[in-house]
């Protein structure tokens, strides 16, 4: 397996898939860093010389885009300082609740998890 980010990424799938593996690439920046690194998208990753993946790895590491323990660090940090500040969103994040405006009399059960029974 090759190890790209922190992450090992699965050798018998297409370069442009086994990128979405890491926190932080989808697809469109996936297949935008093969164009970049001049490596063919349906080439599987097992099939890449050392000078392809060398390219995909400096590309990543040396990009002004956050991925894996930056951007999950940096996203935790958001929540962090919503709930630090008491403001509606961050009361929502700590209570387990949709943050977005949706309802929540009913439906939101993946958000608020399984119904608990009322104790009288």
């Amino acid at each position: 397996m090759a190890r790209v980010a922190g992450v090992n990424i699965p050798d018998k799938k297409h370069v442009r898939i086994a990128l979405t593996y890491i926190y932080g690439i989808g697809q469109s920046r996936a297949l935008s860093l093969c164009q970049q690194a001049r490596v063919e998208p349906g080439k599987r990753v097992e099939e890449l010389s050392d000078a392809e993946l060398e390219r995909v790895r400096a590309l990543i590491t040396g990009a002004d885009f956050s991925v894996e323990g930056d951007l999950r660090r940096e996203n935790t940090m958001n929540i962090k300082r919503l709930q630090d500040l008491k403001c509606y969103r961050g009361q929502r994040h700590r209570r387990h609740l949709p943050v977005r405006g949706q309802r929540s009399k009913t439906n939101a059960r993946t958000r608020k998890g399984p119904r608990r029974p009322v104790r009288r």
